[in-house]
């Protein structure tokens, strides 16, 4: 079971990158992935939430052109916060948690 710090540390990757998408998580997990492999793993898992929402926005933004992104892009959207807010939940109550929907870049 992971201590209190370090699932607070991971639920921080995620509640972050509310307002720093990308520097704010990197930071915590560079700093942490170390000293914890909880923190670690909920840094990995966060940086290929990132990529994968990333590619599923280019994707859906494209596919604008041919009408069904914009039933798409929104679904994607909502999918990413939905996803980030649990997450954070599970990081906090020490879950291992694994997003759905999400391509493993790193492992």
């Amino acid at each position: 079971m992971p201590t209190k710090d370090e699932r607070l540390m991971a639920a921080l990757i995620y509640v972050s990158s509310f307002f720093t998408v990308f520097i704010g998580p990197v930071i915590i997990w560079l700093l942490k992935k170390d000293e914890s492999g909880f923190v670690d793993h909920h840094g990995k898992e966060y940086l290929n939430f990132l990529i994968s929402y990333t590619i599923y926005g280019i994707i859906s933004s494209i596919l604008i052109i041919v009408l069904i992104g914009l039933v798409i892009a929104p679904i994607v959207g909502i999918l990413a916060i939905i996803f980030t807010i649990l997450a954070a939940i599970k990081a906090y109550e020490g879950e291992h948690y694994r997003i759905p929907t999400v391509i493993h870049f790193f492992k």
